[in-house]
């Protein structure tokens, strides 16, 4: 366990922690960590130098062209560069030695992310994966509401128009990963069959797919994510025998709908027929998930304890994702259906 192996000299605050990519996610890191009371924003790299100056002269911080020009200032590094970098650049980092914290993907495939771990556990070095939903706080009462309660089934949409963002991954590592990490933590059973289909643009880039996920304890999961389309959305439903509890991670809501039932005793394991539907119940809420996820890794250095999503969750989100893309790749037509037997992956 990588708990285990977490020994390092406690790191003077404030913090010294630099941030690698500055576009649309980079942007937000270098604000939030500026603003972190046990943070010292020391610099920004980003290979587009109007655009790095600009946000180094922002924050008054150094800039570096060259991220390795930054690593011997720094403690710590926010890696938000296009998922093909991650793991050249996660490599250094860590050998460099700093903490690092690098947005998901964890990388392009499995190998890769199994080699950042590796070196990581070698460098005794914090490794977080930016899984962001985790700290959505729609999720968080989604999770505190579903309790112990069995779970029945759960689907998942995640929409965007923004074909451009993202674009160095297909739609199912840029967006649906999210929601194969979350119903991962969500289901105490691996995943025993992906079946998947999607939908090519003509430069080859895969914009759309569906995919079901089949647990070993029978339940099913169903994902839809797309960057064509005309809207954005971005929810997951957790069906039980009782209850719907919707999280709207845009809105940052939680839904609940309880159901009366006509009888105390229920004799199948679905909800009734015939039932009828409480008004819902809606919460509300304004944590910055960013932030949060934020504070966790600046935490988890200074305290030396492992980050809240482990190694092995991230490689499985991550193995998840590449089996998808083999279903749609080698299908390809809407019909098809390929049924891929998930290995575990090591924990670490």
């Amino acid at each position: 366990m990588i708990a285990h192996s977490l020994i390092y000299p406690a790191p003077a605050l404030p913090l010294r922690v630099g941030v690698i990519g500055v576009g649309n996610m980079g942007q937000h890191h270098a604000r939030i960590l500026n603003a972190l009371p046990t943070v010292q924003l020391i610099g920004i790299c980003d290979i587009r130098p109007e655009r790095g100056v600009r946000q180094a002269r922002h924050y008054g911080v150094g800039y570096f062209q060259d991220y390795r020009g930054l690593l011997p200032n720094v403690d710590a590094v926010c890696i938000a560069v296009p998922t093909p970098l991650h793991h050249d650049i996660g490599l250094d980092c860590l050998r460099s030695p700093c903490h690092v914290l690098i947005e998901k993907p964890i990388a392009t495939s499995v190998s890769e992310a199994q080699s950042l771990l590796s070196t990581a556990r070698q460098c005794h070095r914090i490794l977080q994966v930016g899984h962001i939903e985790r700290f959505n706080p729609a999720f968080l009462a989604l999770k505190h509401h579903l309790g112990a309660s069995p779970i029945l089934h759960l689907a998942a949409e995640r929409l965007s128009p923004q074909l451009d963002r993202g674009s160095d991954v297909s739609v199912v590592m840029d967006l649906m990963i999210h929601d194969l990490d979350l119903m991962s933590l969500l289901v105490a059973a691996p995943v025993q069959a992906v079946s998947a289909q999607g939908h090519y643009l003509v430069s080859g880039y895969l914009a759309a797919a569906t995919a079901t996920l089949q647990f070993g304890n029978g339940l099913l999961g169903t994902l839809t994510a797309s960057k064509i389309s005309p809207y954005k959305r971005r929810w997951l439903r957790v069906r039980g025998q009782t209850f719907d509890i919707e999280a709207n991670f845009l809105g940052r809501e939680a839904q609940m709908h309880r159901f009366l039932q006509s009888s105390q005793t229920v004799d199948s394991d679905y909800p009734p027929e015939q039932h009828t539907v409480c008004p819902p119940t809606t919460e509300t809420y304004s944590q910055d998930p960013l932030r949060a996820e934020l504070e966790e890794f600046v935490t988890c250095i200074c305290d030396r304890t492992p980050p809240s999503i482990s190694n092995n969750q991230a490689l499985t989100a991550l193995h998840l994702a590449k089996l998808i893309e083999n279903c749609v790749a080698k299908n390809k037509s809407e019909k098809a259906v390929q049924k891929n037997t998930l290995i575990s992956t090591p924990t670490t």
